[in-house]
C-alpha cells in the first residue's frame, strides 16, 4: 500500500560562508564545485594587521605585569618603612613621657609613620588596579587571537560548493558579503507533500514502525530509485492546498539526488500479505455497493458483491466476496446479466466454447492477476499472470 507524489530534494543543511573581519582576500583553498570537508580550509584574509594587533595586546600584558611587580616592590619598601616609623614613633613617646624628649618631636615622628602608612594603603590600590589591568590586557589578547582566527575560513560541514562570489585580490567587508554557499548532500531530505486524507494512516502506520520512502528523477525512467525513510511530518495542515509536508532521509551516498531536483517519490505505508487481487476494471458500483461479475465452471456469469481495499497500480484489493483463482469480467459488464455466457480467450487470441454477451474475464489471484479484453461476438480470454502486486 503505497503513496506516489512528486516531491522536491532539499539539502541536509545549507552554509552561507561570511567573513567575519575585513580585508584583502590572499587565498582561496578550493575550486568551484568541490566537495569539502569539515574544518578544511577555504579562504584566507590577509592576517597582518590582526597579527599586529595581537602583539600589541601580548606587549600590553607584559607592560601590566611590570607595573604590578613594581607595585608590589613599592608595597614592600613602604611596608619596611612603616614598621621602622612605628617602632620609631614609639621609642619617642617613652622619651617623651620621661622628660628626656620634647613633645614636637614625638608629634614629628607619629606623624611620619601615619604618612608612610597611607603610602603603604596606595601601594595596595595600586596593586589591585595593576591586577585588572592584566585581566584587561589579557582579554585583549583573546579577542586579538579571535580576530587573527578569522582571518582563516574554514567549512563547517562536509558538501559540496557553490558559486564563488568573491574571487582571489578582492577586498571583502565582514558581515556584508556572501563568498560562497555550501550544501550537505549526504545525507539529504526529500521533502513531499501528501493529501490530509491520508494523515491518519502515515500516523498510524508509523507507530508500527518506520516507513520506507523511495524516490528516483522525474524525467528519467531508467534511473535507479534511491531509499530511505520518513522523518519528518509537518506539525499543521496546509489549509490552502489541503495536504501536509513530509520529509524522507536518504543516505544518497551514491549523489544521485541533487537539492531542488524535482522527483517521483513513493511512500510505503504497509505490506499486505496473501490479498486478493483483481484488476481494477472488473470491479463495478452498484446500489448496494462494489460488486464483480465472476465466470462459473459452466461459462455462465453471476454478480458477487465484494468487500474493497486499496488500490495498488491498476490493480484492486479485494477484502473479502472473491476466492483466490476464481475469474472476473473486466470489460463488457453493461451487456452482461446473471446467468449470461461467455466465451474465453487464450493467450494466443483463440475462443472457445458457447457466445455470450461480449464480456472479457480475468483471474483473481492471490497477490496478482490481470484480466485481458475480449473481442466482440461474445468471446473473452482468460487473465494471464501479471507481476505480484501487494
Amino acid at each position: 500500500m503505497e503513496v506516489q507524489v512528486i516531491g522536491n530534494v532539499e539539502a541536509y543543511s545549507t552554509i552561507s560562508v561570511k567573513a567575519q573581519v575585513g580585508g584583502q582576500l590572499t587565498n582561496v583553498y578550493f575550486h568551484e564545485g568541490d566537495y569539502v570537508k569539515k574544518n578544511d580550509k577555504l579562504f584566507l584574509i590577509d592576517p597582518r594587521p590582526f597579527q599586529a594587533a595581537l602583539d600589541q595586546a601580548v606587549a600590553n600584558v607584559a607592560s601590566s605585569r611590570a607595573s604590578l611587580g613594581q607595585a608590589r616592590a613599592k608595597l614592600a619598601q613602604d611596608s619596611a618603612s612603616l614598621r621602622y616609623s612605628q617602632a620609631q614613633s614609639e621609642r619617642y613617646n617613652q622619651l617623651f613621657k620621661s622628660g628626656v624628649i620634647s613633645k614636637d618631636q614625638a608629634e614629628q615622628l607619629s606623624s611620619n609613620a601615619d604618612a608612610i602608612s597611607q603610602a603603604v594603603a596606595a601601594d595596595k590600590a595600586a596593586i589591585d588596579s595593576a591586577t585588572a589591568a592584566i585581566g584587561a590586557t589579557n582579554a585583549a589578547v583573546d579577542s586579538a587571537k579571535v580576530q587573527v582566527g578569522f582571518t582563516e575560513i574554514r567549512t563547517p560541514i562536509d558538501g559540496r560548493t557553490g558559486n564563488l562570489t568573491v574571487k582571489q585580490g578582492n577586498v571583502v567587508m565582514a558581515n556584508s558579503q556572501e563568498l560562497l554557499t555550501i550544501n550537505q548532500i549526504v545525507p539529504i531530505y526529500v521533502t513531499f507533500s501528501v493529501p490530509e486524507a491520508q494523515l491518519p494512516a502515515i500516523k498510524r502506520y508509523m507507530a508500527e514502525g518506520t516507513l520506507q520512502v523511495r524516490s528516483k528523477p522525474q524525467d528519467d525512467a531508467s534511473a535507479e530509485e534511491e531509499s530511505g525513510t520518513l522523518t519528518f511530518v509537518d506539525n499543521a495542515v496546509d489549509t490552502t492546498t489541503g495536504t501536509i509536508k513530509l520529509k524522507g532521509t536518504f543516505q544518497n551516498t551514491a549523489r544521485r539526488l541533487w537539492p531542488g531536483q524535482f522527483v517521483r517519490v513513493t511512500l510505503r505505508l504497509t505490506t499486505q500479505p496473501n490479498a486478493v487481487v483483481v484488476p481494477n476494471q472488473a470491479v463495478q458500483t452498484g446500489q448496494n455497493g462494489s460488486y464483480v461479475y465472476v465466470v462459473k465452471q459452466d461459462r455462465t456469469v453471476e454478480s458477487r458483491d465484494v468487500v474493497t481495499g486499496a488500490r495498488v497500480d491498476q490493480d484492486m484489493v479485494v477484502d473479502k466476496g472473491l476466492a483466490v483463482g476464481e475469474t472476473v469480467v473486466t470489460e463488457g459488464q453493461l451487456r452482461l446479466v446473471p446467468g449470461s455466457h461467455v466465451v474465453l480467450r487464450d493467450a494466443n487470441g483463440r475462443g472457445g466454447g458457447r457466445g455470450g454477451n461480449g464480456a472479457a474475464a480475468g483471474d483473481s489471484r492471490g497477490g496478482e492477476g490481470r484480466g485481458q479484453q475480449g473481442g466482440p461476438g461474445g468471446e473473452g480470454r482468460r487473465g494471464s499472470k501479471g507481476r505480484p502486486q501487494t
